[in-house]
């Protein structure tokens, strides 16, 4: 870390600290309401959550739970009338009368009714349904969703309302891409068919939620024009050692399998959590492809067609340790270690078959190819959290390392053929030795100052990250025998990236209105090195990213907010690297060193009818908008794929959210999403001018049929979209699931098949100046799984450091 960098951050730390000892002492007229909850036989009544509610209208203000003694406590609560609740699978509901709130205020003791014959009824009450709508972002509850047990976090996403995943894994949200994706709040720097090797290896028994964040705050970094996909990761929270074993075996046309282990350790002043995870994949991907080549008069002049089969296979290793510790009841400092060990086997076998300008066959040529990647990923994170009083104000520091490494070996042999299945021309044999290395290095601050006389609060941040990548490719051409280099496939590319940050965001509640403004700004320092031809690029610019939000709560029945944001995606490292990256004889990938970041603009108008039923309308408008194009190479019938900037892509889409449920046996989630793309520019020669109105709709259903036995149905349809050229067909996909408990609940087993008529494929047409192609991708998506889950230990309830309860985020959201 540069010395200016780390004195900043030092300064940064002593003037908050200092800035909070000032506030402090402002002025403004607070009370609390405390009491203490026990059964009938006076035993304390431990970990119920109590919420307190505006009296007017019922609105949630804050939660808490009780602790070992049964007691509660609201603090810092300004004049007026509220009422308090309880939620509990252990007790009955309890409702309060009035309390109005001129001075602090003490309940007492409150005796609450052990649950009995209506356990049945708290169960069904309490469980999580996957599927969460919130005002500004879904959450998936994966840790206790039936058809994401066995399942990888891609495939979680898969099933996600709103989410699709192209051929080239390359993820939209809500029809748009440019998705951020992060794990417990850390970015992941990845893209493309890294990020989804990434997330393929990643099992769903290691995820408590996913949030889905269309428009983030100034706190969020401004990358993810598309939004943000936050990936938390399990983290027990009771007292003392619990966790739980998992086994899953899944079959489709190759097995899977995962076992796994969780575990927390939470004793007086320590926290120590852990998890290890082995996931050994195999599945297929099934593509055949049409190609087209035309002349300046777009008359045909030749074609080829592939039939291409991957056969892939992973072990991946990956272990998580933790440990919190409480210096003082306000002040906490933690570590988090995690690694990612990954070894794989790649075979293809591609089939090709030329045609000349009348159509007919000229000959063929088959690609064997043997690949054997492995990708070992570490990271470390020191965290240090101050609650500097009970009022709110709070500073937080993360520092981050993470250390990613790829090393890949690739043997091709490429066989040509005559028309009577002759020899054509010698083999072409070609060995590839890859490897790479990502480093990232960050520092972040956060604070938090509540503004007693404004009745509104202030958060304030700094963060730095320093980002270096260095990738050797080597081709060598053994069609000879001997290792000759191949200087037009082989280069290293160096990058290095610094970006510093600082944000503000303002937020204040009234009575029924709400407003949040916020603005960020990121400088951006990018340096790229081609090693080989000694190409390079320097890029140094400051960027502002306002965001805001207002709120307005008419009645009991309809709420409604505003948000805007101006985001930016920036080019991964390998977009913008340039050298060629071979899949067979005549297809290349290649990065574009000229791409430029894209910017977008979004607006988002939020409709909540009745607290449960939710309506979105959205737009946005997209500068420099990145695409993944394959046209026409410089030699014949050859193509290439590049990243290239559109003009401008304009976006426009409503959503619905209609939960519903039958009784109390069934649950059921729905979103409908209806978006229109529009792509405007100039590309690969082409003028681009493509638009169409599409769908997604995506159900989820949870089903009770006792209290120890559920199931679970979802549904997903994407209509026929736009990605660019790429004219993409509609797909629909079912899976269906269920789950029993076992030996008091301790245990359970799940079932589940994942698209069960084996219609998730892709089917898709491209067409520009010079070239055509349609493709269709079918890969091991049906799946039957099988999950075994044991839950281990025991808890003491109560007391400890509940910074990271279930309902925190919900705290945080009340206020």
């Amino acid at each position: 870390m540069k010395l200016s960098s780390l004195f900043t951050f030092i300064f940064f730390i002593y003037v908050t600290t200092y800035t909070n000892k000032t506030f402090g002492q402002a002025g403004g007229v607070f009370y609390s309401i405390k009491g203490t909850f026990a059964t009938t036989d006076n035993t304390p009544a431990r970990d119920v959550v109590v919420q307190l509610l505006q009296a007017a209208d019922k609105k949630l203000v804050k939660l808490e739970y009780t602790d070992a003694q049964g007691t509660f406590s609201f603090d810092h609560l300004p004049e007026g009338q509220y009422l308090i609740a309880t939620q509990s699978m252990a007790y009955t509901p309890w409702l309060s009368a009035t309390v109005t709130l001129n001075k602090n205020t003490l309940l007492g003791t409150i005796r609450l009714q052990t649950t009995t014959t209506t356990l049945r009824e708290a169960n069904v009450t309490a469980a999580k349904p996957f599927i969460q709508q919130q005002y500004d972002k879904t959450t998936l509850n994966v840790a206790g969703s039936i058809s994401a047990a066995g399942s990888t976090a891609l495939e979680v996403l898969e099933k996600a309302p709103g989410i699709t995943i192209d051929q080239n894994d390359n993820i939209a949200m809500r029809g748009r891409q440019g998705v951020l994706v992060m794990m417990d709040g850390k970015l992941v720097p990845m893209s493309g068919q890294e990020l989804a090797n990434l997330l393929r290896n990643l099992s769903a028994n290691q995820i408590e939620k996913i949030d889905l964040i269309t428009n983030p705050s100034a706190k969020y970094d401004a990358a993810g024009n598309a939004g943000i996909i936050d990936i938390r990761l399990r983290k027990g929270h009771q007292s003392g050692t619990n966790g739980n074993v998992s086994l899953s075996y899944g079959q489709g046309v190759y097995p899977k399998i995962n076992p796994s282990v969780n575990f927390n350790s939470k004793m007086k002043k320590v926290n120590l959590f852990g998890s290890y995870n082995y996931n050994y994949r195999q599945f297929m991907n099934d593509l055949t492809i049409e190609r087209q080549f035309y002349d300046a008069a777009s008359h045909y002049t030749g074609g080829i067609n592939y039939d291409n089969f991957f056969r892939l296979g992973f072990n991946t290793h990956n272990a998580r340790l933790g440990a919190d510790y409480n210096i003082t009841p306000d002040i906490t400092v933690g570590v988090v270690a995690n690694g990612i060990f990954n070894k794989g086997n790649i075979t293809s076998d591609s089939k090709a078959e030329s045609f000349d300008i009348q159509q007919q066959k000229t000959g063929s040529f088959t690609t064997i190819g043997d690949n054997h990647p492995k990708r070992n990923n570490g990271s470390i994170n020191l965290n240090y959290k101050h609650r500097l009083d009970s009022s709110g104000k709070e500073l937080s520091v993360d520092l981050d390392y993470a250390r990613f490494s790829n090393d890949e070996l690739q043997n091709y042999r490429t066989s040509y053929f005559d028309l009577q299945q002759g020899q054509s021309k010698p083999d072409y044999r070609l060995f590839g030795n890859l490897s790479g290395e990502l480093s990232i290095k960050s520092v972040k601050a956060d604070y938090t100052q509540p503004l007693k006389s404004l009745d509104a609060r202030l958060d304030a941040g700094i963060k730095s990250s320093w980002v270096k990548a260095d990738n050797d490719v080597r081709f060598f051409d053994r069609s000879s025998g001997t290792d000759i280099l191949d200087t037009g496939k082989s280069n290293r590319f160096v990058y290095d990236e610094n970006i510093n940050a600082a944000y503000l965001n303002a937020s204040k509640k009234w009575a029924r209105l709400s407003i949040q403004l916020g603005l960020r700004v990121e400088n951006t320092i990018a340096k790229g090195l081609q090693v080989t031809n000694k190409e390079n690029f320097d890029r140094n610019y400051t960027q502002f990213f306002p965001s805001g939000y207002v709120g307005y709560a008419f009645n009991k029945t309809h709420d409604l907010g505003i948000s805007l944001s101006r985001r930016i995606n920036r080019p991964s490292y390998r977009e913008l690297n340039p050298f060629k990256v071979f899949l067979d004889p005549l297809t290349y990938s290649t990065g574009n060193p000229y791409l430029k970041p894209e910017i977008t603009n979004s607006f988002e108008l939020t409709h909540t009818f009745k607290e449960k039923y939710i309506t979105k309308l959205g737009f946005s408008t997209t500068t420099d908008n990145i695409l993944e194009v394959l046209s026409p190479d410089k030699e014949p019938n050859s193509v290439i794929q590049t990243g290239h900037n559109l003009a401008r892509y304009n976006y426009y889409n409503i959503s619905f959210s209609v939960p519903f449920t039958v009784g109390r046996w069934w649950n059921s989630t729905n979103e409908a999403l209806a978006y229109y793309g529009e792509y405007k520019g100039d590309l690969a020669n082409t003028h681009l001018n493509a638009s169409r109105v599409s769908f997604n709709l995506n159900s989820i259903n949870s089903i009770t049929i006792s209290p120890n036995t559920t199931m679970e149905l979802t549904a997903t349809y994407n209509s026929r979209t736009y990605y660019g050229f790429l004219d993409v067909k509609g797909v629909w996909f079912m899976g269906i699931g269920a789950q029993r408990q076992l030996w008091n609940k301790k245990a359970s087993v799940k079932l589940n098949l994942s698209d069960v008529f084996f219609t998730n494929y892709t089917n898709a047409i491209t067409r520009l100046t010079g070239y055509g192609e349609t493709f269709f991708q079918r890969r091991d998506s049906r799946v039957f799984t099988i999950t075994f889950n044991y839950k281990f230990g025991v808890s003491n309830s109560g007391g400890g450091n509940k910074k990271a309860g279930g309902a925190e985020e919900e705290k945080r959201r009340a206020g």
